[in-house]
């Protein structure tokens, strides 16, 4: 790119400062290249963003593109397009694709075919273990080499101690971070959601708050063993919370993401949906792992973002074919499509002060960033700072609109939320400088 483009009258967050500003931007060859006062270049196309706020581009830690193998449920052209649409610029793949990305050759299929489709960047993530099987260690060394910035067995926890604790050390030699689904499958064996009242009420297997916290436990002591980086994905539970807010205080070098669905949504949700009413609805599109959880639960997600004990917002995007839902609560996938929903779903919490505005875009952009040290792979994302790429959103904090799932660029329509109205919208989104959420936009 070499058009000089220039952002006038917008209110501009870098939260790497905090600060909030009307200051205007200038982009050069694709990077900032100045943000200043009364910025007037000769010849440079304007964009003006009067009324908006101009942020840099949310990262998210936690997706999955389901390629290669499960391209059916999603792809990386149709992935990263969703992210764009959410305001997302760069996004981690996750390894639980088919056949695994637990080798260097599966990396750089993924790494080769975003170059070509994606229309944000993507950063893989490895496996953990051989086919995230849980048995043997994957060739982490190799992984590492190939361009992956973390490793997980996502979709399943590692539930091994001793693989655990072996994975945590070589990790650490690479200097690279352990993510893990924390889950004990002993506790919450074929369950199918939380456990609570509402699993009683409908007669369906529920996974104790208990599962969470005991894998989550664990992983903190084998960190602090270790001294090693644990990444907790997901963190659903008081319990967990507590454990990870005891743990940073004792110095352990633990962090955390948490998702809009578990920031917002409650269990309830499974029985009566999104739009209330007292008819039992089974909800299968309200089926995720970990599961909707309790309002208390909700409410220690919220307080641990907002003292930052969670480190991020994560979104955890699991898109699925309509066949996939479209059965028994028993039978259906786990999991939501939640890259387009994320900003909007989670501007309830500012619009009801629950949090600031913020401290939001700062869990969204360099709050991940930090997480997982993800500046080390891509310089200068989750800021405005000059000479960062030109990655930034514009968002309309008072915009109301009405999720179509039926519109997402998304393959996965799975969202439980089809219908509600939500106030707070991503106006447009720049990779590069170049706008990347209009669907004429060629990706590559």
């Amino acid at each position: 790119m070499t058009e000089r483009i220039v952002i006038l009258g917008g209110g501009i967050f870098g939260p790497a400062t905090g600060k909030s500003e009307l200051l205007g931007v200038l982009l050069e060859d694709g990077r900032i290249s100045a943000v200043a006062k009364d910025i007037v270049v000769d010849g440079a196309r304007e964009i003006d963003a009067k009324g908006l706020i101009v942020a840099p581009g949310f990262v998210d830690l936690h997706t999955h593109l389901r390629e290669p193998g499960l391209e059916y449920k999603e792809d990386i052209a149709s992935g990263t397009r969703a992210a764009a649409r959410g305001g997302f610029t760069t996004v981690c793949a996750m390894p639980n694709t088919e056949p695994a990305m637990d080798n260097a050759s599966i990396v750089e299929h993924v790494r080769r075919e975003a170059d070509a489709r994606a229309a944000v960047r993507v950063l893989p993530i490895g496996a953990v273990s051989k086919g995230r099987k849980g048995t043997d260690l994957a060739e982490m060394g190799d992984l590492a080499a190939a361009g992956c910035v973390a490793f997980s067995d996502d979709g399943a926890p590692v539930y091994d101690a001793t693989l655990m604790r072996r994975a945590l050390e070589y990790a650490n030699g690479l200097g690279l971070a352990i993510i893990d689904h924390c889950e004990d499958p002993s506790l919450a064996h074929d369950a199918v959601m939380h456990e609570g009242w509402v699993s009683t009420r409908l007669g369906l297997r529920g996974a104790p708050s208990a599962a969470e916290g005991a894998a989550v436990a664990r992983d903190i002591a084998l960190a602090e063993a270790t001294g090693a980086h644990v990444h907790i994905a997901h963190v659903s539970t008081r319990g967990a919370i507590e454990a990870i807010r005891a743990g940073k205080a004792r110095g352990v070098r633990v962090t955390a993401e948490v998702t809009p669905h578990h920031l917002t949504l409650t269990d309830e949700l499974v029985a009566f949906g999104a739009h209330g009413g007292w008819d039992l609805m089974y909800d299968t599109n309200a089926k995720v792992n970990p599961p909707l959880r309790s309002a208390d639960d909700v409410e220690a997600c919220v307080a641990g973002l907002a003292d930052g004990t969670i480190d991020c917002i994560a979104t955890d995007h699991a898109p699925h074919a309509v066949i996939e839902k479209l059965c028994e609560f028993d039978d259906a996938a786990f999991g939501i499509s939640g890259l387009e929903t994320a900003f909007g779903l989670c501007m309830r919490l500012v619009h009801e002060q629950k949090i600031s505005l913020e401290t939001l875009i700062e869990r969204l952009t360099i709050g991940p960033v930090r997480a997982l040290g993800l500046d080390r792979f891509a310089p200068g994302i989750g800021t405005l700072d000059v000479g960062a790429p030109a990655d930034f959103v514009l968002l309309d904090p008072d915009a109301e609109w009405v999720v179509d799932a039926a519109s997402f660029a998304s393959k996965g329509k799975n969202t439980p939320i089809d219908g509600v109205a939500l106030k707070g919208a991503v106006v447009a989104t720049y990779v590069g400088g170049v706008r990347v959420d209009r669907a004429e936009v060629l990706v590559g």
